[in-house]
C-alpha cells in the first residue's frame, strides 16, 4: 500500500483512479510476524488478516488528507480457496462457492448507502458499469450487462441470473465447466451435471440433477441464451442422440421409461470431468511450488503420483524431464519428453524442451527436427526460429540459419537477437548495405548497442566508408566503457 500512498501524494490533482491488487491471500500461504504466529495452523487467515491491516492503513492514509469521503471506493476478490472444499486445494479448477463467491464492499461518495447489507447474488462484471453509474460517466455503447447501482439504491433481493465458467481444465485435457444460478438454484454443467438448491444446500453437497428436473431444463436454456454459451455444450434440443443416452443410462441418470423423452441435455464431452481429476490438480500445484523453492528432489515423487494416476498426464512428464535436465541426466530428460510428447503430440513446448535436451547430447539433427516440429505447431514462436537458425549455424548450414532469423526478424522486427543474428549471417555473405540498413535502428537512441555498432563498423569498411566505421567504432567503445 506504500507505493499507492506514494503514487497519491505524487498525483494530487482530481480526478484520480487508483487500482491495488493485494496478491497476499493467494498461495504458498506465508503470512508476516505476528500473523505467522497469530494465525499458526491456519495461514490462510493469517494472509486474509495482514491484508486487511494494509486495507486499513490505506484507507486511515485516505482519512487523514481529506480525501475519504468523496472517493468511491470498492473492495473485491478475485476469487476464493477451496481450502480442501470438494477437494480442491487451491482455486480454478471447480465453479462451487467456495471459490466463486468473494467480498464485494462498495464505498460510495459522501457515504450515501453506506452500511447496507446486500444479499443478492451479483457478479464482478457488474462493478465497472456501477463505478460509472456512480461517477455519472456515460457508458460506452459497446458494455452491456447490469449495474450495482439498483442494489445501492433499493431492496433488490435477487438479480434473474449470475453466471461463471472456467476454462483452466482445458490446460490439462480436461473438460471446462460452465454454471448458471437462478431463483435459488444451481446448475454446473459438466461431463457429470450438478444441480444444487442453494437455499437448502448452500454448501453443494447434495448433486440433484437429473436431465428432465425442470430446473435443469430452465437453467440449460438460460445458460444456452447467455455469452458463456459455447459449442462444448452444443444443446440437443430434440431426442437426445444414442451416444448421450447411453453415456447417461452409465451414470445412473436414465432409466427405461425416459428414454423416448425430450430434452435439452447438451451432448457430453469426451474430456475427462475435472471432479476425476481433482486429486492429479492438487499433486501438481503442490510439486510445481517445490519446483519453485528448487526442492527438486521432493518435487519428483509428486509428479510420478500424478503419472501413477494417469499415464498420460503429458504436463507432469514434462516436470520430470525439466528435473532430469537440471540433474544432467539428459538421456532421462529425452525419454520423459517422448511420454509427453505421446500424451499430447501437438503441443509445440514439448517439442521445443526436446530441441533442448537434445542439443545437450550433442545430437544436432534431433534438435533441428524437434524445432521444426515445434515450429509446425506454433508458427509464430519467434524462441523455437532462434533457436533452430544457432543449430542450423553450430551444424554448418549457413543458409538455412539465415532463413529462419529472417522469419523471426519478421515475426518481431523489434527483437534484438533476431535482428543482430540476422546481420552477422548479413556479414559473413558480405552485403554490406542490407547489413547497414538492418542496424541503423540498433545504433542511435535507446536501442543502441555496442555490437550492433561494431557490426555496423564493419559493414561500413566494407564498402569503403572509413569515416563512418570509425564514428561506429567509437561509439561502442564509448558505450562499452560506459561513457
Amino acid at each position: 500500500m506504500h507505493r499507492a500512498e506514494l503514487w497519491m501524494n505524487t498525483h494530487r490533482q482530481p480526478p484520480r483512479f487508483v487500482w491495488v491488487h493485494l496478491y497476499d491471500p493467494h498461495d504458498p500461504y506465508e503470512p508476516p510476524p505476528p500473523y505467522s504466529q497469530i494465525y499458526k495452523g491456519r495461514l490462510y487467515d493469517g494472509e486474509i488478516a495482514y491484508a486487511d491491516e494494509a486495507l486499513g492503513d490505506f484507507l486511515a492514509y485516505l482519512k487523514r488528507h481529506d480525501r475519504y469521503r468523496n472517493s468511491l471506493i470498492i473492495v473485491v476478490g478475485d476469487h476464493g480457496e477451496g481450502l480442501g472444499e470438494h477437494g480442491e486445494e487451491t482455486h480454478g479448477i471447480f465453479l462451487y462457492n467456495s471459490t466463486t463467491h468473494v467480498p464485494l464492499i462498495v464505498k460510495s461518495p459522501a457515504g450515501a448507502s453506506n452500511g447496507k447489507v446486500v444479499d443478492a447474488d451479483v457478479e464482478t462484471t457488474d462493478i465497472l458499469p456501477a463505478v460509472l453509474d456512480l461517477l455519472h460517466i456515460a457508458r460506452p455503447s459497446t458494455l452491456n450487462g447490469p449495474s450495482l447501482t439498483p442494489y445501492l439504491a433499493e431492496d433488490k433481493s435477487q438479480r434473474q441470473a449470475i453466471f461463471a465458467e472456467t476454462d483452466y481444465p482445458l490446460r490439462f485435457g480436461w473438460a471446462p465447466l460452465r454454471a448458471v444460478r437462478e431463483s435459488g438454484f444451481k446448475l454446473i454443467e459438466a461431463p457429470r451435471p450438478e444441480l444444487y438448491d442453494m437455499s437448502a444446500d448452500p454448501h453443494e453437497l447434495k448433486n440433484e440433477y437429473e436431465p428432465w428436473n425442470p430446473n435443469v431444463l430452465q437453467l440449460r436454456q438460460t445458460l444456452a441464451s447467455s455469452a458463456l454459451n459455447k459449442p462444448a455444450f452444443s444443446s440437443s434440443k430434440a431426442v437426445t442422440s444414442a451416444a448421450t443416452l447411453s453415456e447417461l443410462r452409465a451414470l445412473g441418470y436414465l432409466g427405461k421409461s425416459d428414454e423416448g423423452t425430450k430434452t435439452n441435455v447438451p451432448e457430453l464431452s469426451l474430456l475427462p470431468d475435472p471432479k476425476d481429476k481433482i486429486e492429479e490438480q492438487n499433486l501438481m500445484h503442490a510439486a510445481m511450488m517445490l519446483v519453485e523453492e528448487n526442492r527438486l528432489a521432493e518435487a519428483r515423487p509428486l509428479f510420478e503420483k500424478v503419472i501413477a494416476l494417469d499415464s498420460g498426464a503429458a504436463d507432469a512428464w514434462r516436470q520430470l524431464a525439466e528435473i532430469e535436465l537440471r540433474n544432467g541426466e539428459y538421456r532421462k530428460a529425452a525419454d520423459a519428453l517422448d511420454r509427453a510428447q505421446k500424451a499430447n503430440p501437438g503441443d509445440a513446448s514439448t517439442a521445443f524442451d526436446k530441441s533442448r535436451v537434445f542439443e545437450k547430447l550433442g545430437d544436432f539433427a534431433g534438435a533441428r527436427d524437434s524445432l521444426l516440429l515445434a515450429i509446425k505447431l506454433a508458427p509464430g514462436e519467434l524462441n523455437a526460429r532462434l533457436e533452430l537458425a544457432d543449430v542450423y549455424e553450430k551444424s554448418g548450414d549457413r543458409a538455412a540459419a539465415e532463413d529462419q532469423l529472417e522469419g523471426a526478424h519478421l515475426l518481431d522486427p523489434a527483437n534484438r537477437d533476431a535482428a543482430l543474428g540476422l546481420a552477422k549471417a548479413y556479414l559473413a555473405n558480405k552485403s554490406y548495405a542490407d547489413t547497414i540498413q538492418l542496424l541503423r535502428p540498433w545504433s542511435q537512441g535507446k536501442t543502441a548497442n555496442a555490437s550492433a555498432l561494431r557490426m555496423l563498423a564493419e559493414a561500413y569498411a566494407g564498402l569503403g566508408n572509413k569515416a563512418e566505421a570509425d564514428r561506429a567504432i567509437r561509439k561502442a567503445k564509448a558505450m562499452e566503457s560506459g561513457k
